[in-house]
C-alpha cells in the first residue's frame, strides 16, 4: 500500500480509502447490509494496508454507521482513521450539533472520530449552519475530544467552495472528482484552490458512480487498442493518484473482487506514474463518453425516498444505460422498465420538485423523468 500526507496535517493515510455507501445488500434492500460479505471485504482492505474508512449518518438507511462500528470493534478501530458526516439537513437548531454527534459516536462504538465532516455542504447550508454557531461548536467539540479534525463534503460550484474554504480554517474537504468532472462542481480549479490553502482533499466518486469502471463500447475499444494493460477502474484511479494535489481516493466497493483490485491498484499508485500516452488515452476516453450518458446521476440516492414512490436512481440508470451502451442495452432497459411496478416508474413522477434540492448533481429530475418515460414507452 502507498501512503500520502493529508494536507498540512501530520497524518499518513493510505492512497485508497474505504467508502461504505455501496456495501453489498441482501435482497436488494439498501438497509439490509450483507454483513458476512461486507465484513470480509473490510477485513481484507484493512489487513492489506487501507487505514481510512468513511461512512455517514444516512448511508444504507442508517445501517452503515452501525455496521462499520461492529467491524471496527473487532480489533480494527485503533488501526484506522475513522471519518463520518453530520447530516446537515437534520440540523434544525444548535442543540442538534451535539445530539447528532453523540448519536453517531454511539452508533460507531467509539469515543471519538478522527474526522467529522459536515455532509453535502453547499453555500446555502453553510450560511445557515454558520448563523447557528457551527464554527464555534466545532472548536468546542474538538477541544472536548469528540473528534480530532473537522471537514466537509461538498457538492456545489467552485465559487461556493472558495467561499466556504475562506470562512473557516478547514484541515480537510471532500469533493467529487474524476476525469469526467474536471470542470464540474469543485473541479480542478477547486482542488487546486483547496491545496493552495493547505487543505487536504479527499476524493469521492472517483469512478463516477461506477460509470468509469464499465466503459461503453466505443470507450472500451479505445482502451483495448491502447495496449496499456489497465482495466477501466485502474486507469481512472491512477489518473487521480497521478496528481500531487490528491490526498486520498475513496472507493465505495460492493464486492470482494473490487476490493482486491482496488487495493492492488493503490499499491502501484504514485504521483507522475502515468505515461503521456496514458494521459492522452484518458482524453480520448473523455471524448468517447461525451453524449453517451446524458443524465449525470451517480446513484448516490440522496433524492430518495420519493414521496410518490418513484425509484429515481433506478429509472435514470436504465435511461443512461439505454443511451450509452447500445441497442441491446436499450432493449434490455426498456424491458426492465416495463417489468417494474407502475408506482416506481418515471411515469409516476408528480413533478412536485421535492427531490431537486437534494440532488448533488443539480439534475432537473422531473424533466428527465418525462424523457425517460417517453423513451421507454416508445412515444
Amino acid at each position: 500500500m502507498q501512503y500520502r500526507t493529508l494536507g498540512r496535517l501530520n497524518v499518513k493515510v493510505s492512497a485508497l480509502g474505504f467508502g461504505t455507501m455501496r456495501l453489498p445488500t441482501l435482497g436488494g434492500v439498501d438497509a439490509r447490509i450483507d454483513e458476512a460479505q461486507a465484513s470480509e471485504m473490510m477485513a481484507y482492505a484493512f489487513d492489506h494496508g487501507v487505514n481510512y474508512v468513511d461512512t455517514a449518518y444516512p448511508y444504507h438507511g442508517g445501517a452503515s454507521e452501525i455496521f462499520v462500528g461492529k467491524v471496527l470493534s473487532q480489533g480494527y478501530r485503533e488501526k484506522v482513521f475513522l471519518a463520518t458526516k453530520m447530516p446537515t439537513w437534520a440540523v434544525k437548531e444548535a442543540a442538534d450539533f451535539d445530539r447528532l454527534l453523540d448519536e453517531q459516536l454511539q452508533r460507531l462504538q467509539t469515543d471519538h472520530f478522527d474526522f467529522y465532516l459536515l455532509h453535502c455542504l453547499h453555500a446555502g447550508i453553510w450560511l445557515r449552519l454558520r448563523e447557528m454557531g457551527v464554527r464555534e461548536w466545532m472548536e468546542r467539540a474538538k477541544n472536548d475530544g469528540r473528534f480530532r479534525y473537522a471537514g466537509f463534503s461538498f457538492h456545489d460550484s467552485t465559487e461556493a467552495l472558495r467561499q466556504i474554504l475562506d470562512d473557516y480554517d478547514w484541515p480537510l474537504c471532500q469533493i467529487q472528482y474524476n476525469y469526467m468532472n474536471e470542470d464540474f462542481q469543485a473541479g480542478t480549479e477547486g482542488l487546486r484552490y483547496a491545496v493552495a490553502k493547505g487543505v487536504a482533499v479527499v476524493i469521492m466518486e472517483p469512478l463516477q458512480g461506477g460509470g468509469l469502471a464499465q466503459l461503453p463500447e466505443p470507450a472500451q475499444r479505445l482502451l483495448d487498442e491502447s495496449g496499456c494493460g489497465r482495466t477501466p477502474a485502474d486507469l481512472a484511479l491512477q489518473w487521480l493518484w497521478n496528481k500531487p494535489e490528491v490526498s486520498l481516493v475513496l472507493s465505495g466497493m460492493s464486492n470482494l473482487q473490487q476490493v482486491r483490485e482496488n487495493v492492488a491498484s493503490a499499491a502501484h499508485s504514485g504521483v507522475g506514474t502515468l505515461t503521456q500516452a496514458e494521459l492522452d488515452l484518458v482524453g480520448k476516453l473523455l471524448k468517447a463518453f461525451e453524449g453517451l450518458r446524458p443524465i449525470p446521476c451517480t446513484q448516490c440516492r440522496y433524492c430518495m425516498p420519493c414521496p410518490h414512490g418513484v425509484d429515481i436512481p433506478l429509472n435514470f440508470r436504465l435511461y443512461n444505460d439505454a443511451k450509452g451502451y447500445g441497442p441491446n442495452s436499450s432493449l434490455l432497459s426498456r424491458n426492465i422498465y416495463h417489468m417494474l411496478p407502475a408506482a416506481v416508474r418515471s411515469s409516476a413522477c408528480e413533478d412536485c420538485g421535492e427531490c431537486e434540492p437534494k440532488c448533488p448533481q443539480k439534475i432537473e429530475i422531473p424533466a428527465w423523468h418525462r424523457r425517460a418515460h417517453k423513451e421507454f414507452a416508445g412515444q
